[in-house]
């Protein structure tokens, strides 16, 4: 599997980490704070406009994971049932996969993921098995 693009962007103690592969653009960041998310910008994210607490609320919405955060000085765990995945059909969507799963390709390179995976269900995707928000473009509908 080819290496991962990570952004970063720091406002004091709090670095907020987006993963461009990980996101299918389904615009719930935008939806929730819109005077801090601007997609067409660049930066895309002003996290002058918020504060912590509301960073952190609308971080932990988001649907794919993409939106992450670390706190300096603070180790924060992910809890999760790792005995148990769950599988969502999202309308119109991606099959979202919360959970910690491992994900081996066909040379046998394992990927782990800890949060909620977005798979393809449309065959669009630039960046398959996952979910890029292709089928947004596309205007794929579930039949």
């Amino acid at each position: 599997m080819e290496k991962e693009i990570i952004k970063e962007y720091t406002k004091g103690d709090m670095t907020i980490i987006w993963k461009p592969k990980t996101c299918i653009h389904s615009g719930v960041c935008v939806q929730q704070l819109p005077q801090v998310y601007h997609p067409g910008e660049r930066p895309w994210i002003k996290h002058e406009n918020a504060t912590k607490k509301q960073l952190m609320q609308q971080i932990s919405a988001c649907p794919t994971g993409a939106l992450s955060y670390r706190i300096e000085g603070k180790s924060e765990e992910i809890k999760i049932n790792k005995d148990m995945a769950t599988v969502k059909i999202k309308p119109n969507g991606p099959l979202l996969v919360e959970g910690q799963i491992t994900i081996i390709d066909a040379d046998g390179n394992e990927e782990v993921k800890e949060k909620t995976t977005a798979f393809c269900r449309c065959g669009a995707s630039n960046n398959k098995p996952f979910c890029d928000g292709t089928h947004n473009k596309v205007g794929w509908k579930d039949s």
